[in-house]
C-alpha cells in the first residue's frame, strides 16, 4: 500500500512540474515569449484652429509589444498659413501667423491586428505650443534679433484621444484613416484660448515597420 501510494505521489509531483513548465513563458526562450517588434508613422490631419482651417503633419513611432500595444513618442506641426488677427499681433502693424505644434507620449492599442482590417485606439498626451512668426518675411539676423523678444510663445498642455480604422497593405505597411478630439489646457496666447485651439481632426496615417 506505501509503495502504490509512494508511485501515485511520485507521478502526481512529476505532472505537476511537467504543467508548471509548460505555464512558465520567458521572454528571451521558447515560443510562448513577448513578441516585440516596432513601426514608425507619418500623419495628415485636417483641423481647424481659431474657426480656420489648419494642415497638421505629424510623426511619430515607438516600440510594439504582443501586437497589441506601442508606446512611443511623436511630435508635429501646422504647415499652412493661419492669419493672426491684427488686433493679437504681437509685433502691431506686423501680418503675422500663428505656429501650432505638439509633443509627447503616443500610445496605441490595436485590436484584431492579425485581420486585413482592424480597429486602433490611439492616444497623444503632451505639451503643445503657438508662436506667431512672419511667414513671409527674408528673417535678416537684424529682424530676427527684433522679433525673438515678440513672439507671443505660449505652451500648454494637450490630450488627443482617436479612433483609427487599419488596413494591412503589406506585412511591413498599413494605411490608418481616423478621428480624433484634440483637447488643450491652460493655453494663454493672443487670441488663442483653449475652446480656439480644441478641435476635432480627421486624420490619415501611414505606418511602417514590423509589426
Amino acid at each position: 500500500m506505501k509503495t502504490k501510494f509512494t508511485a501515485i505521489l511520485v507521478g502526481l509531483l512529476v505532472w505537476t512540474g511537467s504543467v508548471r513548465a509548460q505555464d512558465i513563458e520567458t521572454v528571451f526562450r521558447g515560443g510562448n515569449g513577448v513578441s516585440i517588434g516596432g513601426y514608425g508613422a507619418l500623419s495628415n490631419k485636417f483641423t481647424k484652429i481659431r474657426g480656420e482651417y489648419a494642415n497638421f503633419v505629424e510623426a511619430y513611432g515607438g516600440v510594439y509589444l504582443n501586437h497589441r500595444f506601442l508606446i512611443g513618442i511623436g511630435g508635429g506641426a501646422t504647415t499652412n498659413n493661419l492669419p493672426v488677427p491684427e488686433r493679437y499681433s504681437a509685433i502691431p502693424g506686423a501680418k503675422l501667423s500663428y505656429e501650432y505644434g505638439q509633443c509627447g507620449l503616443v500610445t496605441e492599442y490595436v485590436i484584431g491586428s492579425n485581420r486585413a482590417v482592424h480597429l486602433v485606439a490611439h492616444l497623444f498626451t503632451g505639451a503643445g505650443f503657438t508662436v506667431q512668426y512672419d511667414r513671409y518675411h527674408d528673417w535678416s539676423d537684424e529682424y530676427f534679433d527684433d522679433f525673438d523678444d515678440h513672439n507671443d510663445e505660449n505652451w500648454f498642455v494637450v490630450a488627443e484621444p482617436a479612433i483609427q480604422v487599419e488596413i494591412n497593405l503589406f506585412r511591413w505597411a498599413r494605411l490608418s484613416p481616423g478621428i480624433s478630439y484634440r483637447t488643450t489646457f491652460g493655453s494663454e496666447g493672443l487670441g488663442l484660448d483653449d475652446s480656439d485651439l480644441s478641435n476635432i481632426s480627421y486624420n490619415a496615417t501611414l505606418k511602417f515597420g514590423r509589426f
